[in-house]
């Protein structure tokens, strides 16, 4: 098991970084997971053009064991995981996971699930701002 990377990030996020920290000459095959900023949510009654992220204290600490968890499952896999906080445009990076393995089907599966863990306990809120200058709130822990 390997977690090479994970931060929370107030600058920009580096997919190229992410990439670097899970390849290796044993690695044959990478996989990628990034979030993007849309200008559309299903919670907001208007144009989103910008999100504002916040992170719990712990958010560090916690994206550190969700990623150790996940790569207990994957003893072949490494792990990298990065999620933005502050203000981040529409079109930006929001959250990045990278993984890679000698094989392909491991690489997948442990992508998505340390996504959905991510999307699920990190403690983190975002702030969608409108195009009108309201906003919404939307916790995802």
């Amino acid at each position: 098991m390997v977690v090479a990377l994970t931060s929370i990030s107030a600058t920009d996020l580096d997919l190229a970084e992410h990439l670097d920290a899970v390849s290796g000459s044993e690695q044959g095959a990478l996989t990628s997971f990034v979030g993007t900023v849309r200008d559309h949510s299903p919670d907001a009654a208007g144009t989103v053009t910008h999100l504002e992220y916040v992170a719990h204290p712990d958010a560090e600490a916690v994206l550190g064991r969700i990623a150790a968890e996940v790569a207990a499952g994957y003893p072949e896999v490494t792990l990298a995981a990065s999620h933005r906080t502050g203000t981040v445009a529409v079109g930006g990076l929001a959250i990045v996971v990278c993984a890679g393995s000698a094989h392909r089907v491991d690489v997948f599966d442990a992508c998505r699930q340390l996504v959905e863990r991510i999307k699920a306990e990190l403690p983190m809120w975002k702030k969608q701002v409108l195009t009108d200058g309201s906003h919404t709130w939307v916790g995802s822990a």
